[in-house]
Formats: structure tokens, C-alpha cells, sequence
């Protein structure tokens, strides 16, 4: 075989080809995106953080200076610049909105308002007459403001040793709560005989929640002749529920006389009630014909027991002791009667 001979000159344009072909394939290697985003890098480089660029970009345009990171073509540089401060806006005081400047913040601050933006009308008399119609004057709203009461406090029967009696005592009202008419009444029959009677005819004024001013005229039927005379004093409600009444009186012919009397009811049961009482006369000077002396007349102590059958009507059983002191001790001593006596007595207590 005969070997082929190669001329210098033919070797070096070989060798320009081959160099060439080479090189063409790299520059086109390097010109496709495809093959540069699949051939990585071999040495590893840091992800560029964008949102951190633009914050700081931000920042930075906010203060008048240049950002150089916002440039992306520098790279190198930005891969060593350290990440952005974060704000901390759970830290920063919202509530101070005095030092704030909200005009310089584009915010305009509201005008204060001098007036509502719906004024309130001011009141007429059109209006009043509509609210309160004609005949509507307060007072009709809750009804008519007379009401009335009456009560038998004592309705009783006894058998004393003179012989048997009966006694009452009653009291009753007519009016309003501060104004009231009033009527009491109190007597005793012995034998068939009326031994002591007298009717009250008062005006009452209410000068406290519980007391009560009274005045008028009192009539004395017995005993002796009959007798006129007026009344002053107060009634009511004492501390401990007592219930108190005292009256002073002064006569035609210039007698003078007062009564006190007081009384409590204490409840056993829910129908039970014991209710004991006191009352005690007294005169300013004798008097030979009603067989009265000066000074303390007569005391009257008695405990009642009553079971309501109802609120408004209770039987009740009870004793009574009654005694006469000074002068009236003497003129019923005079008289062959008796200066203290002690009785049992049955009645009836009722009101309605």
C-alpha cells in the first residue's frame, strides 16, 4: 500500500477547519437560551431576594438617595449588601393622634360642628296642647283620688258585774291622700242604759308620710247633758308600728280634756293577732255632773285575741281592765260604783 504523503501547507488548513467547526458549535451552545438554562452553573450563587430589593428600593427613593441595589445588572454588589430592617408597626403608638400632623399627610381635619345637623324644633304650644289634651290635667290619669274607710275596731258584749253591756268604738275617713274628712265615735251601755257616748267630727291634713293633724268638734251625748266641745291633736303611725292618738279638747263652758290612746297588733299566725290597747282621760277640773275630778279620770288596759276569718271581718275574744283614779275615784265611790273592774268581753272586728 502506498502511504499518502501530507503537505505542510494542507495540515495547517486542516487543523484552521477543525478549530473552526469547534468553535461554532460552542458559540451556538452559548447563544441558545434552552442550553443555557439547561446547563446550571456548577458552583452554586445566591437566589436574589426581589422583595427585599424592592423594600429597600423604596426606602431609599422615600429619603431623596440613590438606590444603587435597585439596578439589577449589579449583581456582585447586592449579594453582599446585608437585608433590609423589617418595621415593627405593632410598636409604633396609634393612639397618640395629637402629635400627629394630619394635614401634612394629605389627611384634612374635620371641621368641628358648632350645630347638630338636625336641630331639635323648639317646643310650642301646639305641641303642649297636643300632649296634654283638654280635661287631662294629671291627677284623672290614675282615677278619682276620694277613696273611703271605715272601721269597727270594737264591737263587743260583756257581762260586768252590774250586770251585762255592750261598747263600741269605731273610726272611719273620706278624702284624698293629704286631705281627709274624719269621723270617730265611742260609747258604752250597761243594763239598757247608755253610760257614756260622743261622736268626733274632724278635718285631717297629713303632715308626714305617717302623721296626721285632726281638729273639729267633738260631741258629748253622755253621760250627763250633752256638751260641745273642739278638737286638736295628731294620729298616726309611732316607730315599732304603734298606732297613736292623742287630742286635746276644751268645752263650751271652758272645760278642758285630753285622751291618749295607743294600741299594737302583734301577728301569731297569718290569721292570728293579738292586739293589745291602752287608753287614758284625763280632765283639767271637776265636774260633779258628769262625776269626773281633775287630773288623771280613768285608764283602760285590754288584750284582744281575733282570728280573721277574712282581712275585713275577725271575732276575737278578749279581757278588759278598767280603772278609775283621783277625783272620778270619789265620786264613784260616792255613788256606791266600783273604781276598778276587770271584764271578759266577746265581739267583732270589721272594716270595709
Amino acid at each position: 500500500m502506498t502511504a499518502m504523503r501530507i503537505h505542510p501547507p494542507c495540515l495547517s488548513r486542516a487543523l484552521a477547519l477543525a478549530l473552526a467547526c469547534s468553535g461554532g458549535g460552542v458559540l451556538a451552545q452559548e447563544m441558545d437560551p434552552s442550553q443555557h438554562q439547561a446547563h446550571a452553573p456548577k458552583k452554586s450563587e445566591p437566589a436574589h431576594d426581589h422583595a427585599a430589593m424592592d423594600h429597600a428600593a423604596k426606602a431609599t427613593a422615600g429619603s431623596g438617595q440613590t438606590n444603587a441595589h435597585a439596578q439589577h445588572g449589579e449583581h456582585a454588589q447586592h449579594r453582599e449588601a446585608e437585608p433590609a430592617a423589617s418595621v415593627d408597626h405593632g410598636s409604633m403608638d396609634h393612639g397618640n393622634h395629637a402629635g400627629m400632623d394630619h394635614a401634612a399627610m394629605g389627611h384634612a381635619k374635620p371641621a368641628a360642628a358648632s350645630e347638630p345637623r338636625e336641630p331639635i324644633p323648639p317646643l310650642t304650644d301646639a305641641d303642649r296642647a297636643a300632649a296634654f289634651p283638654p280635661g287631662m290635667h294629671g291627677h284623672e290619669l290614675h282615677g278619682s283620688p276620694v277613696n273611703s274607710y271605715f272601721l269597727f275596731n270594737r264591737l263587743e258584749a260583756f257581762d260586768a258585774d252590774p250586770g251585762s253591756g255592750q261598747a263600741w268604738e269605731a273610726t272611719g275617713w273620706i278624702g284624698g291622700d293629704l286631705d281627709r274628712l274624719w269621723l270617730r265615735s265611742e260609747g258604752e251601755r250597761v243594763r239598757g242604759k247608755t253610760e257614756s257616748a260622743d261622736l268626733e267630727l274632724l278635718y285631717g291634713r297629713a303632715i308626714s308620710p305617717w302623721w296626721d293633724f285632726v281638729a273639729g268638734v267633738r260631741q258629748d251625748f253622755k253621760p250627763g247633758d250633752s256638751q260641745t266641745f273642739a278638737a286638736i291633736g295628731v294620729q298616726g303611725l309611732a316607730p315599732q308600728k304603734f298606732e297613736i292618738s292623742a287630742t286635746a279638747y276644751v268645752g263650751e263652758r271652758g272645760q278642758t280634756a285630753a285622751r291618749l290612746e295607743a294600741e299594737y297588733e302583734l301577728l301569731l299566725t297569718n290569721r292570728l293577732v293579738l292586739q293589745p290597747l291602752v287608753e287614758i282621760e284625763l280632765f283639767g277640773r271637776d265636774d260633779p255632773l258628769r262625776h269626773v275630778g281633775s287630773g288623771l279620770s280613768t285608764a283602760e288596759v285590754g288584750l284582744r285575741l281575733r282570728y280573721e276569718i277574712t282581712r275585713r271581718f275577725a271575732p276575737y275574744v278578749g279581757v278588759v281592765h278598767e280603772r278609775a283614779f283621783g277625783g272620778t275615784a270619789d265620786y264613784r265611790r260616792a255613788h256606791s260604783e266600783k273604781t276598778d273592774e276587770t271584764r271578759l268581753v266577746v265581739g267583732l272586728r270589721a272594716w270595709f
